[in-house]
């Protein structure tokens, strides 16, 4: 069975919206505009391109991602990876050309699926409400966050507000720095 891990930019009440600087959000560009960059704070994003296998998206997230990340430098590792876009709307000739191979899933079942197959660790980038629904399913095996200290207000959380059962944590890795910023990873307790 593959790992999922959700791989998110959350600010300390729990916002994940516009991080990068995506257009409609009030506080867009959080990450870099009201941050000071500390490169260290960022070696887990070289870590997970490393380790993963392929890449999982929300229609929004590769959305952006896709007219940016293929000519990135700092994100080659993702160009000939597998990846993943689970959508109800898009179609194949909405799909970039220019980034490798790109599947569209078309349910949580198909998630699911793909994580019964071969290979490394599925990594998920943004993906908000994607990744919303992934946590209540039970889809998610791991959580990277970088947690900023921000306190942003309104705006896309990263967990879903949905009535269940508690969830426990393992905290597997820490890390706080100069910057403020923290790094909490944590495995899903099953």
């Amino acid at each position: 069975m593959r790992t999922l891990i959700s791989s998110v930019f959350v600010s300390l009440d729990g916002v994940v919206e516009a991080p990068g600087g995506e257009a409609g959000y009030r506080n867009s560009g959080w990450t870099f505009k009201d941050v000071e960059f500390v490169p260290e704070a960022y070696e887990i994003k070289g870590r997970e391109q490393e380790e993963a296998g392929a890449m999982l998206l929300g229609r929004a997230s590769y959305e952006a991602f896709s007219t940016v990340w293929p000519a990135m430098e700092d994100f080659a590792g993702y160009k000939a990876m597998p990846k993943y876009v689970v959508s109800t709307t898009l179609t194949e000739d909405d799909l970039v050309d220019n980034w490798g191979e790109i599947t569209i899933l078309r349910s949580l079942d198909e998630v699911a699926a793909l994580k019964k197959t071969e290979g490394g660790p599925i990594i998920m980038h943004g993906s908000a409400t994607l990744g919303r629904a992934l946590s209540d399913a039970g889809l998610i095996d791991r959580y990277n966050l970088l947690v900023f200290p921000l306190l942003l207000g309104a705006g896309k959380r990263l967990f879903s507000q949905t009535d269940k059962d508690t969830q426990k944590l393992k905290l597997v890795e820490h890390e706080t720095y100069s910057n403020g910023i923290q790094k909490n990873v944590f495995d899903v307790v099953r």
